[in-house]
């Protein structure tokens, strides 16, 4: 008799977790809604903050792939397309709104952030203007973020660029058919269209980001872009059919 009363405890606890563990995923479900995408834990809502009292969840277009092992948190638009590798974090609950383009890759442990996009007295601060839009972070179309890259906001990054393992892109604005070479910085300045950074250079005035070499015929990187792009926008597409 002891040994069925055991039997049953067991049993009944059994029963518990999976009746938890279906209204958790109901839970997850229903707000799933909000980000057009079947949602993990790591995809979440910002927080109720002075600059931002009303909680808004990312906006990803269904055609995206994030691996369950990225963060996605807060006011992030993420473009048809995108591949969010492991570990990456776009973050939109200080600077707001973070914005990623059609056809871009965010690489294995790339960071995505900004800094607070409301001052003390309630006027914005920190943003960038696109097309009358203005953006905390604004990465454009068939962009490259490679492994372990940060851009923080205020940042923007054009089209076609390619964002280098390690670089760091701050306070600046970064533009069309450009390239930061690893380990390289661009801080507080504008980097002309067609434009590179060695990898390990640091421009950190706009005297030196006027000086950069243009993009030329032979570069080691001038197509490097193109490559990445094919390889993660299919990388997206397969993730996405293997989990449907």
């Amino acid at each position: 008799m002891k040994f069925n009363k055991q039997i049953l405890t067991v049993l009944i606890l059994a029963t518990l977790v999976l009746l938890a563990a279906s209204a958790s995923a109901q839970s997850i479900g229903a707000s799933s809604k909000q980000t057009s995408m079947f949602v993990f834990p790591n995809i979440m809502k910002s927080p109720e903050v002075p600059w931002n009292p009303n909680p808004i969840g990312p906006v990803i277009d269904r055609t995206a792939y994030v691996h369950p092992y990225a963060s996605i948190i807060g006011v992030v638009t993420i473009g048809p397309n995108v591949m969010v590798a492991p570990f990456a974090s776009v973050r939109g609950d200080e600077g707001i709104p973070i914005f990623i383009g059609k056809d871009s890759n965010v690489q294995d442990g790339v960071v995505i952030h900004g800094l607070e996009t409301v001052d003390e007295a309630g006027n914005p601060t920190n943003l960038y203007d696109v097309d009358g839009k203005k953006y905390a972070v604004y990465v454009g179309q068939r962009t490259s973020l490679a492994h372990q890259s940060q851009v923080h906001g205020p940042a923007y990054v054009g089209n076609d660029t390619f964002i280098g393992m390690q670089a760091f892109v701050f306070k600046a604005k970064i533009g069309n058919n450009c390239v930061l070479e690893p380990k390289s910085a661009a801080i507080g300045v504008n980097v002309s269209d067609g434009k590179y950074i060695p990898a390990g250079v640091f421009v950190t005035s706009q005297n030196q980001a006027d000086k950069l070499p243009n993009v030329y015929e032979g570069y080691a990187y001038q197509h490097t872009n193109e490559a990445v792009v094919h390889v993660n926008t299919n990388l997206a597409k397969g993730y996405n059919k293997a989990i449907h």
